[in-house]
């Protein structure tokens, strides 16, 4: 005779174990370290680079790859020392020397970029760290499939691996908002940045997620793009409580290499590709799933 409180049990355990399958696994990265975008009164990029890694730390999030333009630290000792600050904690990958828009250039000037690029990559990267990861400026991967197979060889033949990107929610559009915000102390229209800033994430995560199952039929191990920029330490706890209500945990970049969904190029040419679950949708003519599209003009107008 089963007695209530093993059948209890038992069914606990289930659900459990239910709950552990229907986790999404995700990889979060960070685009053009040391800086994006405009700072507000009193911050500085070092700020930004030490209270995000606190975060990223405190929230056992696995080692995250910072994507670095080395023309950013420039004549810019503040942003020099927040690159410091990052690698000396997380891990470092290529995002050409400029963040140069392969749509506006050469093949041969973006790789000329990418190759300007590794030495800032050596000097900074943790011994034994891998660099060889690229991630493209604008996420432009070639408007002519020319362009897109020349690129790819030259990666390929210098031991490179594409940092691809699967969720996105421009997050770098609240970046300039939030300094002209913070700047005028208006804690109303923060207030506003924040929220808009959360139900945007929600809408593009369960986007990404529709994405992948009208093409793959079934979710991936999924790659965020997110940025360091003014708003990044002050949102940043916010989106991964978001994350982890939406059933996400979170692994290292290098983990998601064993998705089949990234060992397939969708090898056409692509004007503004956007992430990887874009491009697909249009090679395979999809229908995009109903959704908001993100406040654009009231990013651009609040506290102006």
């Amino acid at each position: 005779m089963i007695r209530l409180k093993d059948l209890l049990g038992t069914v606990l355990i289930a659900v459990a174990v239910s709950s552990i399958s229907l986790a999404q696994n995700v990889a979060i990265t960070f685009d053009d370290l040391p800086l994006n975008g405009p700072l507000p009164p009193g911050m500085t990029r070092v700020d930004i680079a030490r209270d995000t890694i606190a975060i990223l730390k405190k929230h056992h999030v696995p080692p995250t790859y910072g994507f670095i333009n080395g023309k950013r630290i420039e004549g810019n000792a503040d942003g020099a020392e927040a690159l410091k600050i990052w690698t000396a904690s997380e891990l470092i990958g290529n995002h050409t020397y400029s963040n140069m828009d392969l749509e506006q250039n050469t093949a041969e000037a973006f790789e000329q970029d990418i190759d300007r690029n590794e030495p800032v990559l050596e000097l900074l990267a943790k011994p034994g760290s891998d660099w060889h990861w690229l991630r493209y400026p604008y996420l432009h991967e070639g408007d002519t499939i020319e362009k897109r197979r020349a690129v790819r060889a030259y990666l390929k033949q210098h031991g490179y691996k594409i940092a691809q990107v699967t969720l996105d929610w421009e997050d770098y559009l609240w970046n300039n908002a939030y300094a002209r915000c913070a700047a005028k102390n208006d804690a109303t229209s923060i207030a506003w940045l924040r929220s808009s800033y959360l139900s945007t994430a929600a809408e593009f995560l369960d986007l990404g997620r529709a994405q992948a199952k009208l093409i793959y039929s079934h979710d991936i191990d999924y790659i965020l793009l997110l940025h360091l920029g003014s708003y990044s330490s002050t949102i940043l706890p916010d989106a991964l409580e978001l994350l982890r209500q939406k059933g996400f945990r979170l692994i290292r970049l290098e983990e998601t290499e064993g998705d089949a969904a990234y060992q397939e190029d969708p090898d056409v040419g692509v004007h503004d590709a956007g992430t990887l679950l874009d491009q697909w949708m249009q090679v395979k003519q999809l229908k995009y799933p109903e959704h908001a599209d993100k406040p654009y003009k009231q990013l651009d107008e609040i506290c102006k």
